[in-house]
């Protein structure tokens, strides 16, 4: 029987599918079920610092429009400030004492950040709530045509927080830089013991009938895969820091193809949706059935295989144009 141990963020996981963060991994209940179903670790659902400023805002708002409970001389702004934060924050603290309590995975807390101000603070106390990784969801919208130093927030943002815990930490990134490997050699360089690529934001559709703005689907399409599968190819061997592979992973084969470019997990979100949980135990037989076809008995000895360094194949990792697909039509 082929052995799916595999390590990440320097903790053992028993098999590389992690569920990443999302409305599965926000309560104990489901929690429980995914690992029942067999997953190896999981990303609580993000506590999300741009929600509290937005609830923030509203009810401070709210509070200066009552000339009964508000002044200039008043404490309801700190009251409000800190109550919110201290609620949201608590809460999330109990998921995550909740979780270890009740489960044996791996639980990585999540904090989706857009700023490197008190959310250290936050940082410290998910550690003392006994997570045994944090991930940083950095969220920075790529239409913010400010003068924002994008690069020196994620860097800052990162590098702060590793020097605050003793927890490894792991970044979420966007695949919307000018030169990803850039960015990822920076980020790999400030602490951190992970990167996981990529976010996936919201996405606009249009309805032509009724000429409105819609939503687009919000599950990834398998053909989303194929963004992290590259820059992990590219990558993996000149970082130090694990790497996860997110977004577009719907499949065993999909699994095997982002380990065989170095990937040491693969975060699971809209194949669990549309499939249910127990979808967990179908990739991890197809991948056990494939290692024992390939002969091979532990994941770490194909993990990279197929990478940059271990192929050399510049061209297949590297090329940006159309010219392959297309230069043999007539």
């Amino acid at each position: 029987m082929a052995d799916l141990t595999t390590t990440y963020l320097g903790l053992t996981l028993k098999n590389p599918l992690i569920a990443a963060s999302s409305g599965l991994t926000e309560s104990i209940e489901i929690i429980k079920k995914l690992e029942a179903n067999g997953i190896g670790a999981v990303v609580l659902k993000s506590i999300f610092e741009e929600e509290i400023f937005n609830e923030e805002a509203a009810l401070l708002k709210s509070a200066k429009e009552d000339k009964l409970i508000y002044s200039t001389l008043s404490e309801t702004l700190d009251y409000i400030d800190l109550h919110l934060k201290e609620k949201t924050v608590n809460k999330y603290l109990e998921l995550i004492k909740e979780a270890k309590k009740q489960t044996f995975i791996p639980i990585i807390a999540s904090i989706n950040c857009i700023t490197d101000s008190e959310w250290i603070s936050y940082a410290n106390k998910i550690e003392e709530a006994g997570a045994d990784a944090l991930e940083l969801n950095i969220f920075l919208n790529p239409v913010d045509d400010s003068e924002k130093d994008f690069e020196r927030i994620y860097l800052n943002i990162a590098e702060k927080t590793a020097k605050a815990v003793s927890i490894p930490v792991s970044v979420k990134i966007s695949k919307y830089f000018t030169k990803p490997s850039q960015i990822i050699k920076k980020i790999s360089k400030t602490g951190i013991q992970g990167l996981v690529l990529f976010n996936r934001f919201y996405s606009p559709d249009i309805d032509i009938r009724n000429l409105e703005i819609t939503n687009a689907s919000k599950y990834s399409v398998e053909t989303d895969y194929l963004d992290s599968l590259r820059w992990i190819g590219i990558m993996s061997h000149q970082s130090n820091c694990d790497f996860a592979a997110s977004s577009g992973i719907h499949s065993s084969n999909t699994v095997i193809k982002q380990i065989l470019v170095g990937a040491r997990a693969v975060q699971l979100c809209s194949v669990l949706y549309k499939n249910g949980l127990e979808y967990i135990s179908t990739i991890l037989n197809e991948l056990e059935a494939w290692m024992e076809k390939h002969k091979f008995n532990y994941l770490h000895q194909f993990t990279g295989k197929l990478n940059l360094k271990s192929t050399g194949n510049n061209t297949a990792y590297e090329r940006m144009q159309f010219m392959k697909y297309f230069s043999n039509i007539e």
